[in-house]
């Protein structure tokens, strides 16, 4: 099982370009796989195949119209069952003994 992180993004579209993320995250959003978006990337939980194809579906989508595309892509792999997606946040809230802004 493995943790995806990425982020994509157009170089060429101009200062913002939320619209091609917002295209991105309907693909992401649409493959089933559990995800958390934050400011700078989105983090998928999944099979190794089944991240890398939602990434590359992300890609695609993208160089359709985006004549340059600057991607950053972090896997962490662990052998075991799904969940970490939350289970590696609330073992450090249990250290804590408080909840944190997620």
């Amino acid at each position: 099982m493995v943790l995806l992180e990425f982020s994509m993004t157009p170089l060429t579209k101009g200062e913002s370009v939320s619209a091609y993320v917002a295209r991105s995250l309907d693909i992401v959003d649409r493959s089933g796989l559990p995800y958390q978006l934050t400011p700078m990337g989105t983090i998928i939980e999944g099979e190794w195949a089944d991240a890398m194809a939602v990434v590359t579906r992300c890609f695609e989508a993208m160089r359709a119209d985006c004549d340059r595309v600057s991607t950053q892509i972090r896997i962490d792999y662990r052998a075991g069952p799904g969940g970490r997606l939350k289970s590696k946040v609330e073992a450090v809230e249990q250290k804590l003994g408080r909840r944190l802004s997620t």
